[in-house]
């Protein structure tokens, strides 16, 4: 769901101003040859708006192609890198990109409708790929084969405000473990008034179902069978997660009157300083405080309550399948330069984003594992410029939670559950068990169409 953009937040930056850029011969159509040179496309390369990340993005392509000199990039940019309203229309136009962004939902899609060339016999010579974590290298393979290399992972959590905790007389390094604790926080939160709210919650424009599956894999639930045929939301976790929704927004009052929030919203509140919590993942924290007035040291992340399971996504790269071999083994030793190199490239040179003021010391993307995570992390721990400590919670209680990717059909899914969370929302009267079986339904044909 969420849309990871560039290198560090950029998600809600030009968002209204900017739109993916049409391009022409995108594709593969020929060997790839020019003037002797191996050439690929690429695509998600920043817009001239984003300035830094633009000119990190420019840099890093010419330190490449130094040091490889028979390989030409050529870089389109747009934002979001991926409209879902044309990516589908640019596969089947044979208009996309050699190297071309995927989130992780897309890729079965991709490789069902047959437009991803099969990486498997060249992976062996993109020396970080065994480096990468095995769940986030799962993702991209499918019946055996491998289409695609992960670039960044995300997992949601719980953003709290440490200031209105202590306020509260709550423990700010104590942040709440379980729903009945996050609970009962709100309510002394939203006990402290002045329009303050304990926590928000999302429940328009997808968003709302978006995290109704957080809330759902936290409890234990997930919203679809294991062999993806069947809805499972109408389940005892799944009226757990409306329940409790119901019961702080009627019984407690600690979500605020003012409903159908989405994500611009809940952000306004938790950087103005009148909200206490919502569920997120890291990198909405420099958002709050770059673009709604909050403050590094107010803002500490935990792991999601419930201590069951967490949302993760995030995005990679997938080929074209008209590439070439050259082509291909050209796009992953691009993709190793650029993005999977601990603590250097477009994702890890830590030193040039603090000296541009971008922030260090968030706890994702945590990609790699083992020699090379410790290599990333230590070179992030020198480099940080943010408060580390805020975050340690959430790393630590991560490693005991169940990881779930976003449902299949994912979009079309939370577009009906949106409608049973805006409906605990909004109406007092609402039926939990009537939403959850309306809801069931609509997702088993959804899931029958494919």
């Amino acid at each position: 769901m969420r849309s990871p953009g560039f290198r560090r937040t950029c998600t809600t930056l030009m968002a209204s101003a900017l739109a993916l850029t049409a391009v022409s011969a995108c594709g593969s159509g020929d060997d790839g040859k020019a003037g002797g040179k191996t050439r690929i496309t690429v695509n998600c390369e920043p817009p001239k708006s984003a300035k830094v990340d633009r000119s990190f993005f420019e840099a890093d392509v010419k330190a490449f192609e130094k040091q490889n000199p028979d390989i030409d990039v050529v870089p389109h940019d747009g934002f979001p890198c991926q409209d879902p309203k044309t990516f589908d229309a640019k596969l089947a136009g044979g208009q996309m990109e050699d190297v071309f962004y995927t989130y992780f939902t897309d890729a079965k899609h991709v490789v069902d409708i047959n437009q991803a060339a099969d990486l498997t016999p060249y992976v062996k010579d993109l020396k970080s790929y065994s480096t990468i974590q095995q769940q986030l290298r799962d993702i991209y393979t499918v019946d055996g084969k491998i289409y695609g290399i992960p670039r960044t992972g995300y997992s949601m959590g719980l953003i709290y405000n440490k200031k209105l905790f202590e306020k509260a007389g709550l423990d700010p390094e104590k942040p709440p473990a379980t729903w009945e604790e996050l609970r009962a926080a709100a309510k002394k939160i939203a006990a402290l008034g002045n329009g303050t709210v304990g926590y928000a919650d999302y429940s328009a424009q997808n968003q709302g179902g978006w995290h109704f599956t957080a809330e759902l894999y936290s409890q234990g639930g997930n919203v679809v069978s294991e062999d993806g045929k069947k809805a499972t939301v109408d389940t005892a976790e799944g009226k757990a997660v409306l329940q409790n929704l119901k019961d702080m927004r009627w019984t407690d009052n600690s979500m605020g009157s003012k409903q159908l929030l989405i994500l611009n919203d809940v952000q306004q509140m938790m950087g103005s300083g009148k909200l206490g919590m919502y569920l997120s993942a890291p990198d909405n924290i420099p958002i709050l405080v770059k673009e709604k007035g909050g403050n590094y040291k107010d803002l500490a992340l935990a792991p999601m309550p419930g201590g069951k399971g967490t949302l993760i996504g995030g995005d990679g790269y997938m080929f074209n399948k008209k590439a070439t071999p050259a082509q291909i083994k050209a796009g992953l030793m691009w993709l190793d330069s650029m993005f999977l190199t601990p603590g250097d490239g477009f994702l890890g040179d830590y030193a040039r984003a603090k000296k541009n003021d971008a922030p260090v010391g968030l706890p994702e993307p945590r990609l790699f594992t083992g020699a090379a995570d410790a290599k990333d992390q230590q070179v992030k721990k020198a480099n940080a410029n943010v408060p580390v400590e805020n975050y340690q919670a959430f790393l630590d209680g991560n490693q005991n939670l169940d990881m779930k990717i976003e449902p299949p059909q994912a979009q079309q899914i939370y577009s009906v559950l949106d409608g049973a969370v805006s409906a605990v929302l909004t109406k007092k009267d609402a039926d939990i068990d009537k939403l959850l079986k309306d809801a069931s339904g609509k997702i088993d044909s959804i899931l029958a169409r494919g």
